[in-house]
């Protein structure tokens, strides 16, 4: 099941997904988003080290470095 997240704001449900991206510099780098629907790459929970929190002004999850 993928890890998924309700938006306070307006409480649509997102899911966590990654993808590996190649930058301009040929450096591989793996990013983290949410979607409202599972696709490809859904990830099963949180990534070591990072925290959920939620943008006040759109109410769109994101990731953050814990604290």
């Amino acid at each position: 099941m993928a890890f998924s997240v309700q938006s306070q704001k307006s409480g649509q449900t997102y899911y966590l997904h990654s993808k590996e991206v190649t930058l301009r510099g040929g450096r591989l780098q793996t990013i983290y988003f949410f979607a409202r629907e599972v696709k490809d790459g859904a990830m099963d929970s949180l990534p070591a080290g990072y925290e959920v929190m939620e943008n006040s002004r759109t109410g769109l999850p994101m990731l953050r470095k814990a604290k």
